[in-house]
């Protein structure tokens, strides 16, 4: 039978020495009672420095302006300095149609002298070449390239411009318009033309929409007048050679003509004429108009009746794509129809076909 061992409380002197042996052996451990993430926090907090009030100040503002400059981009707020190269300028069909070159030779000086203090307006594109397409500004983008094209100095390689979200194309055309209402009035044929373009775009859904919506500013009156600049152009824009210098009365009168189902007498009269002034080309007009005038009842308004289409030819083309050509009154069409067809294949076609008929690369 095993001997019971007899136990003892330890001595002061005992107690003492163990004291000693743990202090020396957790010296080197401190918070040693502490789990090891709590630790490895601690330790991590106590290598921070520690800031002063001010840095602390000075640390909220530098997040108080991230703030505001992430929501002021967002916007359209911030003026970004972009290479002239890459914006596409003529991604929205220009309002204005003729740049008066003592007005351009006036902005290239102030601009040489003094820089530009415009910025212009630019919107991200979805598909192309250039990274941005033009929203205003054209005759300040115009400017810049031709001074860097004159001198090779490299402040004129970039120009200020302001990224905007047009939210929609009928945004972006009731932007150019408006900023050319303000700083330079346009022709009523040039204010009917654009509606037009923006109606073929697919801003709008019809002319009459688009007059409305991008002149909603304009009196009854004025509108009335546009609309009727804008069946000008419809029927007559391809052969018209001086139509920004066309009168009021005169466009009016040839308008009603128009609508009057004179549309390929007219087209007819421009076809066989030639005229170097704005006076030429109405005398070659007139005639058919004052004769359509005494003929036919004219109509109040509307659009002309549209001579029916005659297909000339139909191709279907590989990944569903049929091309069809057509001719009716007022000229000939090109058709592109089919599942395929998509904006891509659009820019490509109207490139092709581009530098078929003139050999000109895209600017």
């Amino acid at each position: 039978m095993a001997k019971r061992r007899k136990i003892t409380a330890p001595s002061a002197e005992d107690l003492s020495r163990i004291e000693e042996e743990f202090r020396r052996e957790t010296l080197h451990k401190p918070n040693a009672g502490i789990a090891p993430i709590s630790q490895v926090a601690a330790e991590s907090a106590q290598a921070q420095p520690v800031a002063d009030n001010e840095a602390r100040v000075q640390m909220a503002h530098d997040t108080a302006d991230a703030k505001r400059f992430r929501a002021a981009a967002e916007q359209g707020r911030v003026i970004e300095a972009l290479p002239i190269d890459s914006i596409q300028p003529d991604v929205l069909v220009r309002d204005r149609t003729v740049i008066d070159p003592e007005e351009m030779a006036e902005l290239k000086s102030s601009i040489a002298d003094h820089g530009l203090r415009l910025p212009i307006e630019v919107f991200t594109r979805r598909e192309g070449r250039r990274a941005y397409a033009l929203l205003s500004g054209f005759r300040r983008l115009r400017a810049i390239k031709e001074l860097h094209a004159e001198t090779g100095e490299d402040r004129f390689k970039t120009i200020p411009a302001l990224v905007r979200d047009p939210e929609a194309l009928g945004g972006g055309f009731a932007a150019m318009v408006e900023e050319n209402e303000i700083r330079a009035s346009l022709s009523h044929f040039e204010r009917g033309r654009i509606a037009v373009i923006a109606a073929q775009r697919g801003a709008f859904a019809s002319t009459e929409e688009a007059v409305a919506q991008l002149f909603k500013a304009a009196s009854k009156a004025k509108r009335s007048k546009i609309r009727s600049f804008s069946v000008i152009f419809e029927e007559l824009g391809d052969l018209l050679t001086h139509a920004e210098g066309l009168k009021e009365r005169d466009g009016l009168r040839l308008a009603t003509a128009l609508r009057a189902g004179g549309v390929a007498k007219l087209r007819r009269a421009l076809e066989e004429g030639q005229a170097a002034t704005p006076e030429a080309e109405w005398a070659l007009l007139a005639p058919v108009v004052a004769g359509l005038e005494k003929s036919v009842r004219p109509a109040k308004g509307g659009r002309p009746k549209k001579p029916a289409q005659e297909t000339v030819s139909e191709t279907a083309l590989p990944g569903g794509v049929t091309l069809r050509s057509e001719r009716d009154g007022a000229g000939y069409l090109i058709r592109l129809q089919g599942k395929g067809v998509t904006p891509a294949l659009l820019e490509r076609a109207m490139a092709h076909l581009q530098d078929a008929l003139t050999g000109d690369e895209e600017e």
